[in-house]
């Protein structure tokens, strides 16, 4: 019997969503653009299934019964960095998204969506996650994208996604500084400047898994790998 998240040759997401018609919606319309779907509609129960099954996006409600999204999300990115987690949530205020992207998921949507973006950003997310290459290494830093893990010499260590994703845009630009609106934007998804400490805090988080000098701070211009 296929277990959760083991199906053949089908990317397998889960989702996490207490309310049965919200739910069966987003399963058929992720299930009807080819993807394999699970669901769980608590949040110990999706907890549970998402530390056992192997899925290439969670779908996080945030208000759940047994255990919060906010929980969930938490418990599961300390088992598992490299999970790809989408917040689909009611809270519109910016100051949520900004928490929950500082705490780690790959992207927030809010309810009502439309299900074309919806299918959109899972894309976007899916492609992040199942991207071709296996290992690169250059500027005595190797990287394997597929465990979302980086070697600069002392063994792999582990980073959350959006730790990866700026430390592959900046190690894509090798000695090219970037700025915080580039990264905003490429990283984030952010058109504009929330006024947050965003960009600092991941790269605070960066440089104690990795070392100080793993980024370099160019004073009135952002961010590099030097070269």
């Amino acid at each position: 019997m296929r277990q959760p998240g083991q199906g053949r040759g089908m990317t397998r997401l889960l989702v996490i969503e207490d309310e049965p018609r919200l739910a069966s919606f987003v399963v058929r319309g992720l299930s009807a653009a080819g993807y394999g779907v699970d669901v769980a509609d608590d949040g110990r129960a999706g907890l549970t299934i998402a530390l056992t099954g192997i899925y290439a996006l969670v779908i996080l409600d945030l208000n759940l019964p047994s255990l919060s999204g906010e929980a969930v999300l938490a418990e599961l990115l300390a088992a598992r960095p490299e999970q790809q987690v989408l917040i689909l949530s009611a809270r519109a205020d910016m100051s949520d998204r900004i928490h929950f992207l500082e705490l780690g998921a790959a992207d927030y949507v809010t309810k009502p969506f439309h299900l074309a973006e919806l299918k959109a950003r899972v894309a976007a997310r899916v492609r992040e996650a199942g991207a071709s290459l296996e290992r690169h290494s250059n500027d005595g830093i190797r990287v394997d994208v597929h465990a979302r893990s980086v070697d600069t010499g002392g063994g792999p260590v582990h980073l959350t996604d959006r730790e990866y994703r700026l430390l592959h845009h900046l190690k894509e630009r090798t000695g090219k500084a970037c700025s915080r609106e580039e990264l905003l934007a490429d990283v984030w998804g952010m058109w504009f400047d929330p006024g947050s400490n965003l960009v600092e805090v991941t790269i605070r988080r960066v440089r104690h898994k990795l070392g100080p000098e793993i980024i370099e701070t160019v004073r009135g211009v952002g961010y590099r790998i030097p070269a």
